[in-house]
């Protein structure tokens, strides 16, 4: 399993251990952040049921033939346009590449008699032939490309419209224009003063040094904060969300949260920050309420330095037929042409 963030990879021993029944087997986690010598060791032990890892380390220790992939046949990648986006492309080829089973037939029928013939051997030996899955909150172009290469007449599960949260009529989105980002401390005060202390709330900044001021000003207010970015340590950042996930604390993170983890009963998501670079990136933040079924409320702040995701957003709303503030309406940056990707 390949996964775009060592944070994630962490929480997956303990949540797969069960629903695979014991076969007395190995599994790991080999991520970044730790001495890959050590992990080097637990590879020689023999990993027989899962592996699991971020593309970077597994691909380190693919070249310092410290990990083998030749029986290898089932392989799933999740996130996979988040770790598009962090330029992994090359190392999740090479580590698909690596692998033992070879890809079914193109022909349909033909694919079909493969896997039907592997599925009747199972208990015997290991396939001939691999299984890939892959999970992705979009597609961009470059994760259909993967897909086209090694995916052979998948069967597509979609989940929701394909602007992911933003999407989700669940969500009562709210955008707030501010007169200037001094504001957004006043608004924040006025925004958790109709909450509960028991409500589930994550605020999300666009840069890890700005979550600690973000989180004094709101104990400032009379309000518990954890801080989740990817400056933290594994442990701090395990214990923070675990904290969290108690209640009664406010979540001020970076995009380090905004996929991936599954918090049940979020109530309320506040972009203290709207995002700088994607509308994907606001679709996912805001994902993170009125899951399962629940409702939820996502409240974002936005001033005229805001511009690059003033029009993919005023789309968005529209789209979903959302309030959109008379000055974002208004503003020369929101009719311009915009596609979801917006990069300064």
């Amino acid at each position: 399993m390949i996964y775009s963030h060592s944070f994630l990879v962490s929480k997956l021993p303990r949540d797969y251990s069960t629903s695979i029944p014991s076969h007395n087997s190995l599994d790991a986690c080999i991520v970044g952040g730790q001495p890959i010598q050590k992990q080097a060791m637990e590879l020689r032990g023999g990993v027989h049921v899962v592996l699991v890892g971020t593309p970077g380390r597994l691909n380190d220790c693919l070249e310092e033939a410290y990990l083998v992939l030749n029986q290898c046949s089932y392989s799933v990648l999740d996130e996979a346009d988040r770790m598009i986006d962090l330029r992994f492309a090359p190392q999740i080829e090479s580590i698909l590449d690596a692998m033992g089973g070879l890809l079914k037939s193109e022909n349909e029928k033909e694919a079909y008699d493969q896997e039907l013939k592997d599925l009747r051997q199972i208990s015997e030996h290991v396939p001939t032939h691999r299984l890939t899955a892959m999970f992705s909150a979009t597609m961009p172009a470059e994760v259909q490309r993967i897909a086209r290469k090694y995916l052979r007449h998948p069967a597509v599960v979609s989940i929701g419209g394909p602007g992911g949260g933003g999407k989700n009529k669940r969500i009562d989105q709210r955008v707030l224009f501010l007169s200037s980002p001094g504001m957004k401390e006043k608004a924040l005060r006025e925004v958790l003063q109709k909450t509960r202390n028991s409500d589930k709330i994550i605020v999300f900044v666009n840069e890890k040094k700005h979550t600690e001021g973000v989180s004094r000003s709101i104990e400032r207010m009379g309000r518990r904060t954890v801080v989740l970015h990817g400056g933290k340590s594994q442990d701090q950042r395990e214990e923070n969300l675990a904290m969290f996930k108690r209640g009664e604390v406010i979540l001020v993170a970076t995009d380090v949260a905004g996929r991936g983890l599954d918090i049940p009963n979020v109530k309320h998501v506040i972009n203290y920050d709207v995002p700088s670079r994607s509308i994907d990136s606001y679709c996912h933040r805001i994902g993170r309420t009125a899951r399962a079924g629940a409702t939820g409320i996502a409240t974002s702040f936005i001033t005229d330095q805001d511009e690059g995701i003033m029009a993919p957003l005023k789309n968005l709303l529209e789209s979903m037929g959302a309030p959109v503030p008379d000055r974002l309406a208004r503003h020369p940056a929101a009719a311009s042409a915009g596609g979801r990707s917006i990069i300064h």
